[in-house]
């Protein structure tokens, strides 16, 4: 049983995740749920036990002198919850830390007996991916579930992927079947500019994030730094006339193949956003960061019923029923939409796969 004491009666919580490793091409999205923290000003109030999910040889601890003391910083998974102000306010609760090397369905339960102690109406967890996408172009990011319902209600893609999946898949998967509604946001990153960071991969997810739960993100000045990362990489590929000349090709094909969906609908999500900024919609960001609103929770709030374990559902990292479309190295392609980029390896991180009734690349 989850004991969370002191942490707050939350308002119309969401939980957001992100972990580091397969997932998270050019780290695009730890960074953004790293940003919702530090822009939020979050508190940790949870971590899970690192012995139980992490291959220290894997992912090693690091050592740190705080005020002539050596201390440790040991890899693992890390909770922290933000409430965000407006006319309506509602609270987030930011779960960031690494893919783990074991024990996933172990790993799973306890984050989600932490959203059940919550009162968690939704989970969302972003992604990002090696494509074949030019850094030239909006970052493609494509949001997918595996609940037909949330499909049809919030636009998204419903997967149908098969094959070897990640953390991300694992997660939503175990959501599925407990119950939880659960989304995946996948951000398409250059195969051929794959190192962190990739500041307009996490811009892009940010912005796909406030069109899904309607709430305004306070940028900063990521905008900039999205600006000034493809200056650079603009710099570097006209310096190269065989890497100028496959962006050029990727261009092509990403404008034939996304002619068709330069429709009013984009256009207007656009225009609704810049309004949003604009006129400093919903969800603007507490300038004090207090965080005072953190109490006992012991005043008897109802909770919706606890959702079973994976085990029972059948979930797992061998299962072989995850839809995650993303994750996956060897895809066959065919049969898909056109427009997808080809999958490509570089780096550990997940290629781009083809995916079902979409132009871009799509994960869940």
């Amino acid at each position: 049983m989850i004991e969370l004491e002191g942490v707050p009666e939350l308002i119309d919580p969401v939980m957001v995740a992100a972990f580091e490793g397969w997932n998270d091409a050019g780290d695009a999205a730890s960074t953004a749920v790293a940003h919702l923290e530090r822009e939020w000003k979050g508190e940790v109030f949870a971590a899970l036990d690192a012995e139980d999910y992490y291959d220290f040889q894997v992912n090693r601890p690091t050592v740190y002198l705080d005020g002539g003391v050596r201390k440790i910083t040991w890899p693992t998974t890390r909770l922290s919850v933000v409430r965000v102000g407006g006319d309506k306010p509602r609270d987030l609760v930011l779960v960031r830390g690494i893919e783990p090397s074991m024990r996933w369905r172990s790993f799973c339960n306890e984050l989600l007996g932490f959203a059940h102690e919550l009162g968690v109406e939704m989970v969302v967890i972003l992604g990002a991916l090696l494509g074949d996408t030019p850094h030239t172009r909006p970052v493609p990011v494509s949001g997918v579930t595996s609940d037909p319902d949330l499909a049809r209600t919030m636009d998204l893609e419903e997967t149908r992927y098969e094959g070897p999946t990640g953390i991300v898949g694992i997660l939503q998967e175990a959501c599925t079947h407990a119950g939880v509604p659960a989304v995946s946001l996948w951000a398409a990153v250059p195969h051929y500019v794959s190192q962190p960071p990739n500041p307009k991969a996490t811009l892009a997810l940010l912005n796909r994030l406030e069109d899904l739960i309607d709430l305004r993100i306070p940028l900063g000045e990521l905008a900039e730094d999205a600006r000034a990362w493809q200056v650079g990489v603009d710099q570097l590929a006209s310096e190269d006339s065989e890497v100028a000349e496959y962006v050029q090709t990727l261009e092509e094909a990403r404008d034939t193949a996304e002619l068709p969906e330069a429709s009013g609908e984009a256009i207007a999500r656009e225009f609704e956003r810049y309004l949003r900024r604009r006129d400093g919609g919903p969800g603007h960001a507490t300038e004090s960061g207090d965080s005072s609103y953190l109490r006992d929770t012991s005043s008897g709030r109802t909770r919706p019923p606890k959702p079973p374990k994976a085990e029972e559902a059948g979930t797992g990292a061998g299962d072989g029923a995850s839809t995650d479309p993303q994750d996956a190295r060897d895809l066959p392609g065919a049969g898909e939409a056109p427009g997808a980029p080809e999958t490509r390896d570089a780096g550990g991180a997940p290629d781009a796969p083809d995916t079902p009734d979409t132009p871009g690349p799509s994960e869940d």
